[in-house]
């Protein structure tokens, strides 16, 4: 996937230092970090995806329509690189770690677990910033981030006596005033 130059540029200046220094660590630390990645399975999965039904629930108690789905952030299976199987790339086979080195390992956790929990946090994220531009459309510093969680018109547009009291940049934000973008 090719990024443009300017999110290439974010890359290089906010990047996460990790891999370089992952042998230098001792190996239980290295086993035991691994093994964290499954916690959230137990921990805070099940809490996102009921915190993201009650929201999603919320929004169309209140009507909202064409809301993003669930599997509308999930990518499509046959656009993982190793979609089959027999591709499955495993790792050097390690004593302490046989598990590495199965294709069924490396398929759960590339093709199941990591697409599909990213997309339950992102479809989530989505959800909370459509709540956020209904119900305060007032702008700060990251409010532009909530641009992919458009809507046509916030609660205090909804009526003329409230709209007026608004800030001439939150009363006319395309992101959560659809008039403007008509206009």
């Amino acid at each position: 996937m090719n990024q443009s130059p300017k999110a290439c540029e974010q890359c290089r200046s906010e990047r996460i230092h990790i891999g370089g220094d992952f042998y230098a660590l001792p190996a239980w630390r290295r086993y035991l970090g691994t093994l964290l990645v499954y916690v959230p399975l137990f921990v805070s999965v099940p809490f996102v995806i009921l915190g993201s039904l009650i929201i999603y629930g919320h929004l169309r108690m209140l009507g909202a329509r064409n809301i993003k789905g669930y599997w509308d952030f999930v990518p499509a299976w046959s656009t993982h690189r190793y979609a089959k199987l027999s591709k499955q790339i495993t790792f050097k086979f390690d004593y302490t770690a046989p598990w590495l080195s199965m294709k069924l390992f490396w398929a759960f956790n590339c093709k199941v677990y990591c697409p599909l929990s990213v997309a339950l946090y992102e479809w989530s994220a989505y959800l909370v910033k459509t709540v956020e531009n209904f119900w305060c459309p007032f702008f700060h510093e990251r409010k532009s981030d909530y641009a992919g969680s458009a809507i046509d018109q916030s609660f205090w547009h909804v009526l003329p006596e409230n709209k007026a009291q608004l800030d001439p940049e939150d009363r006319d934000c395309a992101i959560w005033n659809e008039a403007v973008t008509k206009s």
